[in-house]
Order: structure tokens, then C-alpha cells, then sequence
């Protein structure tokens, strides 16, 4: 397994994390329950498995199946809680300083640990009035009293929407971002991960393989490519050639998921870094030109 300094957090993180979605989320054409009793004892080995493979980040949430997706890792870290560091998150929306305290406690009691090492506002679109909660309406402070305690060791935020988390990751209150960033929606690249990196935050990359939504697109644009193996690993491949991003959160429901993803990470070497990828046509003509001989006029 490839790790990496979590930007400035003092973490060294596994490429890949386990996304805690799927101990939730039921998917019956697939033969998907995690409710099920067969599916929770899958969910756990799949834990396992990525743990024993050298996976050493989870990532999951509250609202994840109101806390479902919590207490199968929880089964997990009574025995393991060495072995990995934890993610969680809380929401923002109609809640106060008492509310996001008694949200995380009640968080902790699911996992079955102490502490978890990142909590995070759970976020889609943040507004002006969302970053006025979080900042001036004490749901921060009530973060910031949960770390004085041990309880919560960094503070993050995730988002939707790169472009409305710019206010809140510029603030420097905040150790991690988690942002939707994958091969369909690059939006973060043209301005919150540079921001990220110059602040030296840990990211954190939510829908990687974008949900399935490029494979659902393609089954009606090229039907014969929707779920190939290689369009799989192409949206992989295409957030471990960014260098700034840290940690990949994929979604795994089975053991053979996590040891798919693992052989793919270990065997690729990005042949490039996406931050050099040209964003503007000016930009794809002039480096067209220079790759294929052709040196640009001296201006006057």
C-alpha cells in the first residue's frame, strides 16, 4: 500500500480509504444489504480485509443509515482501533453548539472508541448563512471544545461544491477538506485545491468513481464501454495523478472491491501530474505546438 503526508495534519495516510456510504446504503439488484445479517457479517469482513491490505483511513458519517454505517465499524474498531484513523461527521443544519457536542458523543458510542482523528461538518453547498452558523454560531466552538477534551483530534468540512467552500477553508480553522472531485467533475482543480495545498490541508476526495454516474452516462453514449474494467481504473487513475490530492475514499462492499483497488494502486505510476494538465484552449494549442516541434514567434 502507497501512503502520504495528509497535507500539515501529521497523519501519513493510505491512498485509498474505505467509504462508509455502503454500510448503509441498499442495493438490492446488486444483492446489497447491509441491514441483512448476511450483509452486516460482508461488511465487517470487507473492513477487515482493507485493514489487513494496509488501508488505514475510514471514512463515514452520522447520517450514513442514522449512525447504521457507524456501528458496523464500530464492530471493527473494539479490536482494531490501532490500526486505522477515523473519520465522522456531523451536520450543520438545524442544530446548535449543544447539538453538534451530543451528535459527535453520540458518534463515538456507535464506533466504539474515545476519539475519532477527523470530524467534519457534513456539507453539500455552503451559503453565506451556512458559514455564518458554522463560524459565528457556535457549531465550531462546539468542535473546538470537543478537541480541547481528546475527543476529536482535526476539523474538517466536505462539500459538493468546491467554489462554495473556498470562504471556509480560507478561514484556517480547518485541518481537512473532503470535496467531490473525480474524471466528470473537476471543478476543485481550478481553484480549492490550489488553495488547499498553499494552506498545507489534508484533501480528501468524496465519489471517485463518480457514483457510478459516468458509467450510467456511458451506457447510453457507448454502451459497449459502461462497465469496463478500464473506465473503472481510468477514473482511479486519474485522481492518483493529482498531487494534490491525499486520501481517495472509495465506497467497498466486498473483500474482492478492496483487492481490486489495492493491486490497481500498487501497480500504477501517474505519468504525470494533473496540476500541469492545461485548462485553457490557448494553453492545449501552445503546448500542441511545442510537443510537436514547433517553437512560437519572438513577439516584436
Amino acid at each position: 500500500m502507497k501512503y502520504v503526508d495528509f497535507g500539515k495534519t501529521g497523519l501519513k495516510v493510505s491512498r485509498i480509504a474505505v467509504g462508509g456510504y455502503p454500510f448503509a446504503g441498499v442495493n438490492k439488484a446488486q444483492g446489497w444489504d447491509p441491514h441483512s445479517d448476511e450483509g452486516r457479517k460482508t461488511a465487517i469482513r470487507t473492513i477487515h480485509t482493507a485493514l489487513d491490505a494496509g488501508i488505514n483511513y475510514i471514512d463515514t458519517a452520522a447520517a450514513y443509515g442514522n449512525g447504521h454505517s457507524e456501528s458496523i465499524i464500530g464492530e471493527v474498531l473494539k479490536t482494531r482501533r490501532d490500526d486505522c484513523f477515523v473519520a465522522t461527521k456531523v451536520s450543520y443544519n438545524g442544530i446548535d453548539k449543544a447539538g453538534v457536542i451530543q451528535s459527535v458523543e453520540a458518534s463515538l458510542r456507535r464506533l466504539q472508541t474515545d476519539y475519532v482523528d477527523v470530524i467534519q461538518f457534513h456539507g453539500g453547498i455552503y451559503d453565506n448563512e451556512s458559514y455564518d452558523r458554522i463560524v459565528n454560531g457556535g457549531l465550531l466552538e462546539g468542535l473546538q471544545e470537543l478537541r480541547r477534551q481528546g475527543k476529536v483530534r482535526l476539523l474538517g468540512l466536505t462539500t459538493e461544491d468546491a467554489h462554495s467552500a473556498l470562504n471556509l477553508c480560507n478561514t484556517g480553522l480547518f485541518d481537512v477538506v473532503q470535496v467531490n472531485y473525480n474524471i466528470i467533475y473537476q471543478t476543485a482543480a481550478l481553484h480549492l485545491l490550489d488553495l488547499t495545498r498553499a494552506k498545507g490541508m489534508g484533501v480528501a476526495v468524496m465519489r471517485p468513481m463518480t457514483s457510478g454516474i459516468f458509467q450510467r452516462l456511458m451506457e447510453y453514449l457507448s454502451p459497449e464501454l459502461a462497465w469496463h474494467e478500464d473506465l473503472y481504473s481510468l477514473c482511479l487513475k486519474f485522481l492518483l495523478s493529482d498531487s494534490r490530492v491525499h486520501i481517495i475514499n472509495a465506497g467497498m462492499r466486498w473483500p474482492e472491491e478492496v483487492e481490486r483497488n489495492v493491486r490497481l494502486i500498487d501497480a500504477y505510476e501517474p505519468p504525470l501530474d494533473i496540476v500541469e494538465l492545461p485548462r485553457m484552449t490557448v494553453k492545449i494549442y501552445e503546448t500542441d505546438d511545442l510537443r510537436n516541434g514547433f517553437v512560437p514567434p519572438v513577439n516584436p
